[in-house]
């Protein structure tokens, strides 16, 4: 290296491989190690790291005991490659240590990462065609992930995952901006590469949908939603969502506003047959009815008798106007209501809509009945300036039109009765179909309205469920698949997971899942990749406790046997009768089962996952005290239940 290099300045890439150099020269960062604790400082964009933190980003929960020395280590590696004529043990100007914290200072010409996020800030802030060549020249940064090659199996360090999060929401700006601007072309190949990172990712693969039919690419557009709806199902077991079915009707859909006005977040657009019932109301130009079923699962098995039971409460007396499918997270509700609304649709010549409400989404991604509306109205022929403003009239107007037609609407995900009721039809013979994971419209119910609980598949439909995935390979290893049956407790989302795995994973047995998930002896990380998924689909019923039940919840698990009877439960959580009842109730809507004997019980599945939660987020002691507590009322409760010893019968005579 001459002279001059020496005294260039050095500059670092995190947008993919970890990589330093001084000039034209690439300076090798060391061991894999030493890459790490260069990219966490690097992703801290100046800010200090502590040696705790880099102790757990290289050993995670079992560092050795000499680890904070090894820190330093290679800490005083890093900064000699890069000031070759630093003396030992000399602090140096490039890796600055402050007590217990290690700082890199780095500037937007420096590293990669900054100039990304600058040029990102000045396209956000700008509009047209300038803005989309920012965000190109943003994108264009980017090589492959974070931090790239760093990675071994799942364990990613959250800053890097939300360094590359920080990407992808760029290219779905980027995306809206260069269709706003018509010269989508700019940021084709990027929305491409982000696309083939996440292909489950559903709004940014809604988003390249929509760039390559403004590129002109409509029949590549159709195949790739093709292609995405049959990963979606193959991955995870799901349709697709609103997202990419607004976009994939935005394709069909010719006569579609192009500012999107009317059409409901999340909505697919297809339209019926005009209405004249008033001025503005008829829209010009619609097809003849609305299909916004989603496409009938590829996998459906069994649910023969539910099929059934369902069928029969439509046929009862008086006229049912809505079923509210409702069961745990991952029983399958969707899928099952899905399926039933294709059995039915022939009934229904008016045509079928459908909403996924998002009720257990966070914040402000729950759809509000107010956006339901509209959108359902703009489907069924209200032009959009002919749309009230208010929500009651809204309704009316709704019901009203639905009082002429028979038509089928799906509503999945819904949070409670109030985000129901005004999606109801009134007179006429629609129908609502609706999932939830909780009890809704227990007390007010209006006629017509009947609940309908799905349960577990039953053990041969739970084979069946992977006989239909695995093919040949399930039949020939019924042991584990019988295995695989009881360590999923037959609930439809784990069965699913567990086949995908198989399938995704070559050389990997039915045998050898079925051992994994006997060692972890009923934990989700039995499930391996999949237990994330798991984990995040049970996650959205917990989110949607009050603290008081979480809480409860969280302390479940630590009683012995799971048959959680009132007293039992108002122990454990410390709580009166009264209390215990009514935060039982509240869990029982979502996570808890309540068979005939009325004691409530938790599936394995759920109890695992709410035992790594108390783990996570209680204290040892108030653990142990509840434990303490329950131990309490088991010993009073035995001593109460005892037999009293009779009174004593003298046999001696009297003299």
């Amino acid at each position: 290296m001459d002279r001059i290099e020496m005294t260039s300045p050095l500059s670092f890439s995190v947008l993919g491989p970890v990589r330093v150099r001084r000039g034209r020269t690439e300076i090798d960062p060391g061991t894999r190690q030493q890459r790490l604790i260069l990219a966490l400082l690097l992703v801290r964009a100046g800010g200090a790291v502590s040696v705790a933190e880099l102790v757990e980003l290289l050993w995670e929960a079992a560092p050795p005991p000499s680890a904070v020395n090894v820190v330093h280590r290679h800490v005083g590696m890093l900064r000699r490659r890069f000031e070759p004529g630093l003396p030992r043990r000399a602090a140096g100007s490039v890796l600055i240590r402050d007590g217990a914290e290690y700082r890199l200072p780095v500037t937007e010409e420096s590293l990669d990462l900054l100039r990304f996020r600058r040029l990102v800030g000045r396209a956000a802030a700008g509009a047209g065609e300038p803005a989309v060549e920012l965000y190109r020249d943003a994108l264009a940064l980017w090589r492959d992930r974070c931090v790239s090659g760093l990675h071994t199996g799942d364990r990613v360090h959250p800053e890097f995952v939300a360094v590359d999060r920080e990407r992808f929401t760029a290219v779905r700006a980027a995306t809206d901006a260069a269709l706003r601007a018509g010269c989508v072309h700019l940021v084709l190949p990027a929305i491409r590469l982000a696309a083939a990172f996440e292909p489950l990712d559903e709004a940014l693969q809604a988003r390249l949908l929509l760039a390559l039919a403004a590129d002109g690419r409509r029949a590549e557009a159709l195949a790739a939603y093709a292609e995405v709806t049959q990963r979606l199902a193959d991955g995870l077991g799901i349709q697709p969502g609103s997202d990419l079915r607004a976009a994939r009707e935005r394709l069909l859909g010719p006569d579609t506003p192009p500012d999107g006005s009317g059409s409901g977040r999340g909505f697919a657009t297809a339209g019926v047959r005009r209405r004249s019932a008033g001025p503005g109301l008829s829209f010009p130009g619609r097809v003849e009815s609305p299909a916004q079923l989603p496409a009938d699962h590829p996998y459906f098995t069994g649910r023969r008798a539910a099929v059934a039971a369902a069928e029969q409460l439509l046929a009862a007396e008086p006229p049912t106007t809505a079923l509210l499918v409702g069961g745990m997270p991952g029983v399958g509700k969707t899928t099952f209501a899905v399926h039933l609304a294709h059995r039915l649709a022939a009934r229904y010549p008016d045509g079928q809509l459908h909403a996924d409400l998002r009720g257990f989404d966070s914040g402000d991604s729950v759809m509000t009945p107010g956006e339901a509306l509209r959108g359902f109205l703009w489907s069924l022929g209200v032009a959009p300036p002919a749309i009230p403003a208010e929500l009651p009239a809204q309704a009316a107007l709704y019901r009203d039109i639905l009082a002429e037609r028979r038509v089928l609407i799906l509503l999945d995900n819904c949070r409670d009765w109030e985000q129901v009721r005004h999606l109801l039809p009134g007179t006429g013979g629609s129908l609502v179909i609706a999932t939830s994971r909780r009890r809704i419209a227990d007390g007010a119910r209006p006629s017509g309205v009947r609940p309908f609980h799905l349960d577990l598949l039953t053990d041969a439909e739970s084979r069946e469920l992977l006989v239909r995935r695995l093919g040949g390979t399930a039949d020939t290893d019924r042991a584990a698949v019988d295995e695989i049956v009881t360590r999923c407790g037959r609930l439809p989302l784990a069965l699913a997971l567990v086949a995908t795995r198989s399938i995704g994973r070559a050389g990997l047995s039915l045998p050898a899942v079925a051992g994994e998930l006997a060692e972890a002896d009923g934990r989700l990380t039995g499930f391996g990749d999949a237990h994330a998924d798991l984990e995040a689909t049970f996650s959205w019923s917990y989110r949607a406790l009050t603290p008081e039940a979480a809480r409860l919840f969280r302390l479940l698990p630590l009683h012995p046997t799971g048959v959680l009877g009132t007293e039992a439960v108002a122990a454990l959580g410390g709580l009166s009768r009264r209390s215990a009842r009514g935060l039982l109730a509240e869990l029982g809507g979502q996570l808890l089962v309540q068979p005939d004997d009325g004691r409530w019980r938790m599936h394995d599945l759920v109890r695992a996952y709410a035992a790594d939660l108390g783990e996570e987020h209680d204290d040892s002691a108030e653990r142990a005290a509840a434990v303490e507590r329950l131990h309490d009322h088991v010993s009073r409760t035995r001593r109460r239940e005892a037999p009293r010893p009779g009174p004593t019968v003298s046999t001696g005579r009297r003299g």
